[in-house]
């Protein structure tokens, strides 16, 4: 290679830096009994096994510490990766459970956490409320993302806002939305409306035959769909942390 063109490679950029929006599962734990929290986890696992092979998880440590329940993190996080689980950040922990996390090659990531029991909600003392002040109305847009193409098996899209797909959603194929789902074509991959913790999110679709639906992150798995009659346009909606399918 001549010189003139190892300088015009060593000017050329080789990689860069761009934002980006990723789903990830955070496990929230409510209780430090390690015993317990692998066997939920198995049986979680047990009912979607493909979709949580090797998922990327960030857990919550904020409740626990609210709690004053002491965590091993080095134990926590080997059940973790034992059930094939990928622990890529913590969230909600003290600054010595971020460290520790750290070593381990695990980042923390923001949430605030209240160490001073004195400051927890149960012992705030009871304030009077101040009159409500209705608020001005406001118009809020709501971007949304148009597919008009098949989504084939391991495929994954992601939308910011509203999805909108005109055709089939293959087997295997993965689609994902901040806000409401629409599948105006066979439903067959992974739909997930809502991952942002909208609880007001819904799925549409006019043929269910979904490997798994979620909705901010309240899900069933295919087994649990045999009652939605495929063929028929149904919409799914979350009610009491149940997801409810209902025919259009």
């Amino acid at each position: 290679m001549s010189t003139d063109s190892q300088q015009n490679t060593h000017h050329s950029p080789v990689l860069e830096f761009k934002s980006s929006t990723f789903s990830v599962p955070v496990l929230v734990l409510a209780n430090n009994d390690l015993i317990a929290i692998e066997q939920q986890l198995q049986e979680k696992i047990h009912q979607a096994p493909e979709f949580f092979k090797n998922s990327p998880l960030v857990f919550d440590l904020q409740e626990l510490n609210n709690l004053n329940l002491d965590t091993n993190i080095n134990k926590l996080v080997n059940i973790i990766r034992k059930l094939d689980l990928l622990p890529i950040g913590i969230r909600g922990g003290s600054a010595q459970q971020n460290q520790q996390a750290l070593k381990l090659g695990i980042p923390s990531h923001s949430g605030h956490i209240n160490h001073n029991p004195a400051t927890s909600p149960e012992k705030q003392k009871p304030q009077t409320p101040e009159p409500e002040i209705a608020p001005e109305p406001q118009f809020v847009t709501v971007n949304s993302t148009l597919i008009t193409h098949p989504v084939r098996s391991g495929q994954r899209i992601y939308a910011s806002g509203d999805l909108i797909i005109l055709a089939q959603v293959s087997a295997g194929a993965e689609i994902l939305a901040e806000g409401n789902i629409h599948v105006y074509g066979s439903l067959r991959g992974r739909a997930l409306a809502g991952v942002q913790g909208d609880t007001e999110a819904r799925i549409f679709c006019s043929d269910l035959q979904a490997e798994l639906i979620s909705i901010a992150g309240n899900y069933k798995i295919s087994e649990d769909l045999n009652g939605a009659a495929p063929n028929q346009p149904v919409q799914i909606y979350l009610q009491d942390h149940t997801l409810i399918i209902k025919d259009i």
